[in-house]
């Protein structure tokens, strides 16, 4: 049974000071780029959690494969939209993979890592590693939905997989291949990361 995918990519950027899912990196955006390297990993569905400017997002994805879900209380945080795009999995997918749209050094590999750990251990959550720092792609076994549904406010994802820690699972990369783009010094080192090759 293919394993389903959440893309997060709600918020408002309010640090960027515009909507930095819409950049083009590459000759696409950060939300086109994220879930297209989601579907090429072969989630599926691949679900896109959408809240800010949900049109616009809506048609920066037109013609691939993945499924929108609009979350209406994005505005509350991403523990929100985690609990939407969790809720919306369908009943038979045995786990998820959740990824953030504004990581673009994130590759379908990486993604296809995570989930043959988790083929391989059967443990309940895996996640990538970098340089000991561990991020998505996050895979939570169907088993550990309950904890992820429900409530406001940011960070549930992570104490999850602390509070399994004795029991997870990892894939180990380069610290040079986490970045995430929040504040323009972010999206510069993020290209600067592309352009070397730092995947």
């Amino acid at each position: 049974m293919p394993t389903a995918g959440i893309l997060l990519a709600a918020g408002a950027a309010t640090r960027m000071g515009s909507n930095k899912l819409l950049l083009a990196v590459e000759g696409e955006s950060l939300l086109r780029r994220a879930a297209r390297t989601g579907l090429e990993a072969g989630l599926d569905p691949l679900l896109v959690v959408l809240g800010h400017e949900a049109e616009r997002a809506e048609a920066e994805l037109r013609g691939l494969a993945c499924r929108p879900v609009r979350n209406p209380a994005h505005a509350r945080g991403m523990n929100a939209s985690l609990s939407a795009g969790i809720e919306a999995v369908p009943a038979d997918r045995p786990a998820a993979v959740v990824l953030l749209a504004d990581m673009p050094l994130v590759t379908a590999a990486t993604i296809r890592a995570v989930e043959a750990r988790w083929r391989e251990t059967g443990a309940p959550v895996v996640t990538a590693r970098y340089g000991g720092v561990a991020a998505p792609p996050t895979l939570y076994a169907r088993s550990l939905f309950g904890e992820l549904t429900g409530g406001e406010g940011e960070g549930r994802g992570r104490a999850v997989v602390r509070r399994h820690a004795d029991r997870a699972a990892y894939v180990e990369l380069p610290a040079a291949a986490l970045a995430d783009v929040d504040v323009a010094e972010d999206w510069e080192r993020a290209r600067a990361g592309l352009a070397g090759g730092a995947r």
